[in-house]
């Protein structure tokens, strides 16, 4: 039945208007099918540091080589929660991308923070063979055992020095009875209990007041870190121990990774391979000029004797222990790299 009021088209004008209406949605559709798929990328690093510089680059790279229909947003600084918290964010699909560094990710996958033993490394050139090749592909594979997808280079966060308020470390006995602050990990505490020292876990954004008031005598970071943080207002002396080196390896939800086109995850390996590539570039030569940053903010540089430190470490329980820990393989691959450990 036609309402009162309305007349039954004729068939060439509702023919007309079926076209139209058909012709106008064509028009909406593709825009539809292509709706952006929007990821979230946490990390606690601050907006300046040279991961988030090259991983927002790299966002930037990827939206547009997909034309619009992959869209990663940045949340730096910790604005998601911390390390723990935004890892069981990832797991869970709340977050899309965590880079993630191995100390912290050995909470879910132990076996991660096998590049960070200490005095392992020479050299960031030794650790690159070690993180490029063997090492992290056996770190790979364990991450995907966990049920998460792992890219298959390392971001550099630089190898972490000594900085004390009253005296320089230059000897193994330097740091005995030393009251140091370490992250939440069990091989950074594990290590300075080796030499001695009293190691303490505390917040990283509560280091500062704690060096300031003295809870502490010590910490251990990177230098981009001593520095952004302005560790040099409450610290005297840099020991370029380099006695740990840790990185990020970035992360992804596997469910979510899984349903993204092939042609996407191409285009997200390729962009942040190169966001890689260049962010370790830009710490190597970041760490050049932070030297002399902060000699000009009044700390002194010490330079000892690394070897020394290992071969006392050599006689300390550390690389048996951790050798055990890790396990016959996972240690055996790490020496292929770093020659005989203990």
């Amino acid at each position: 039945m036609i309402p009162k009021g309305e007349t039954m088209l004729n068939p060439t004008r509702r023919s007309a208007l079926l076209t139209g209406l058909a012709a106008s949605t064509f028009t909406i559709l593709p825009s539809i099918s292509r709706a952006a798929t929007v990821a979230r990328l946490a990390s606690n690093l601050p907006s300046n540091h040279p991961m988030v510089i090259r991983l927002k680059e790299a966002a930037e790279a990827i939206k547009k080589d997909t034309n619009g229909e992959l869209e990663i947003r940045m949340f730096p600084s910790s604005q998601l929660g911390g390390d723990l918290e935004v890892l069981s964010q990832l797991r869970s699909g709340a977050i899309q991308f965590y880079p993630l560094a191995g100390a912290q990710l050995s909470t879910l996958v132990p076996v991660s923070s096998l590049s960070g033993v200490g005095f392992a490394f020479q050299n960031i050139n030794d650790v690159w063979k070690a993180t490029d090749g063997e090492v992290g592909g056996l770190i790979r594979g364990a991450v995907a055992d966990a049920n998460l997808v792992v890219f298959d280079k390392m971001f550099d966060n630089g190898f972490r020095q000594v900085t004390t308020g009253s005296k320089p470390i230059e000897r193994p006995e330097d740091l005995k009875g030393l009251s140091i602050r370490v992250p939440p990990s069990p091989l950074s505490t594990s290590l300075f209990k080796a030499f001695g020292a009293a190691p303490q876990s505390i917040s990283f954004g509560e280091v500062y007041t704690a060096l300031q008031t003295k809870l502490v005598e010590a910490q251990e970071n990177p230098l981009g870190l001593i520095d952004s943080n302005k560790f040099y207002e409450v610290q005297k002396f840099v020991s370029m121990t380099s006695h740990m080196w840790d990185g990020f390896w970035t992360l992804s939800n596997k469910t979510f990774w899984n349903r993204l086109p092939q042609a996407t995850r191409d285009i997200v390996i390729k962009r942040f391979d190169e966001a890689v590539l260049a962010e370790r570039e830009d710490v190597a030569k970041l760490n050049d000029s932070l030297i002399q940053k902060l000699k000009g903010a009044g700390m002194t540089f010490v330079e000892p004797n690394r070897q020394g430190f290992r071969e006392a470490l050599n006689n300390t329980s550390f690389y048996q222990e951790w050798k055990g820990r890790f396990g016959a393989k996972a240690w055996e691959t790490l020496e292929r790299y770093t020659g005989k450990l203990g």
